[in-house]
């Protein structure tokens, strides 16, 4: 079979199961950064350091485990985690030693001040400047652009007749915030000045969705990820959660509907408390990416006729336990959750140093 047509096989099967339609068979999608390291055995800091290195290294990895139907995202930079919660990262090369992961580093960079400067000069202008002076301001040039040059990371995935699905982020206000405030900090603002913080994200989400949205149009890639993790239920209370999380997000999930695009609900931590409230968002055009946390077969229940599941084989089975034990899992997942409105993926990425025997059970799972 041509590249082109297994690109077209592998794709139809994701958006019919997107759809909520039967497929052939239940979809296995990759999703990982450092594991493409590790299992092809680069030195993390030469993965990250060159977008061109390390996207060959993704795609290695890829067909190293076989026969998966697409890749999540298909490239990592790293410090693109930067505008997911405006923090700092450290990286290997630059502040962390060669074969370290990266880590996002939570500190408290944005002052209770900073919400008037944001009304001020607008959220644009705030956050050019805060990316300039308070992230990226001890960054060597040559891991930034104009100076680091990017590949055309879908159409070469397409070349080897692999769709990559997510065509940018979007995170919420409540995650911008957070991450830029410190979760301790942010979590007095919501109690201290609750209308001062809603006001803010009421300036800020207008800007959210528009450059991921014009980006994955521009290169045809189906879908764009909204992400959510310290926006979880689990740790607001219901008043808090109806109040500074759903709106927004529920507001970024339409925008991204309305261009045309799938929404790939990248949800970590734990959701189940108000997953009855997903079914307010547009049927059949979103994906909800679990990792673990959430109760998986809860969210099928409750939302199996209205939205398709994604996940969730555990971290710490990739890594710890064996291919039978990963294998007959993922079967479970199968013949409870779909054939309809499943594709089977692993809960957030496939750790770093899970083995590629176990990632391979996982995809063999799903294609026999």
């Amino acid at each position: 079979m041509s590249q082109q047509n297994l690109y077209k096989e592998r794709m139809t099967r994701i958006l019919k199961t997107t759809a909520l339609d039967e497929p052939d068979r239940t979809p296995v999608v990759l999703e990982y950064s450092g594991f493409a390291a590790f299992v092809t055995q680069t030195n993390m800091a030469e993965f990250l350091r060159s977008p061109t290195k390390n996207l060959e290294t993704m795609i290695k990895a890829f067909h190293l485990v076989g026969n998966g139907d697409a890749i999540n995202y298909g490239s990592f930079w790293p410090y693109g985690l930067c505008y997911d919660y405006m923090a700092k990262v450290r990286v290997p090369g630059v502040d962390l030693p060669d074969n370290e992961m990266w880590q996002v580093v939570e500190a408290h960079l944005m002052k209770r001040e900073d919400y008037d400067s944001i009304f001020d000069i607008g959220w644009p202008d705030f956050l050019k400047q805060f990316m300039q002076e308070r992230i990226f301001n001890d960054v060597p040039t040559e891991y930034l652009p104009p100076k680091l040059k990017f590949p055309n990371v879908r159409k070469t995935w397409l070349e080897e007749g692999i769709p990559a699905l997510s065509g940018g982020d979007i995170t919420t206000p409540f995650e911008l915030l957070c991450g830029s405030r410190s979760l301790v900090e942010f979590a007095g603002d919501l109690i201290e000045i609750p209308d001062k913080v809603d006001a803010a994200m009421k300036a800020i989400v207008p800007h959210l969705a528009a450059g991921a949205i014009r980006r994955a149009k521009k290169y045809a890639y189906p879908s764009v990820w909204i992400g959510g993790w310290q926006a979880s239920p689990s740790i607001l209370s219901p008043k808090m959660w109806n109040r500074f999380v759903w709106p927004y997000f529920n507001k970024l999930v339409n925008k991204v509907v309305d261009a045309g695009l799938i929404a790939l609900l990248h949800l970590d931590s734990n959701w189940t408390r108000e997953l009855e409230r997903f079914r307010e968002l547009p049927k059949g055009k979103c994906i909800m990416a679990l990792d673990g946390e959430t109760d998986i077969f809860k969210a099928k229940e409750i939302l199996g006729d209205h939205m398709c599941i994604m996940g969730d084989v555990p971290a710490s089975m990739l890594y710890l336990d064996n291919p039978d034990k990963v294998y007959d899992y993922c079967v479970k997942l199968i013949r409870e959750l779909g054939p309809e409105g499943f594709i089977l993926q692993s809960g957030c990425d496939i750790p770093a140093n899970a083995k590629l025997e176990n990632v391979q059970a996982m995809v063999a799972a799903a294609t026999g």
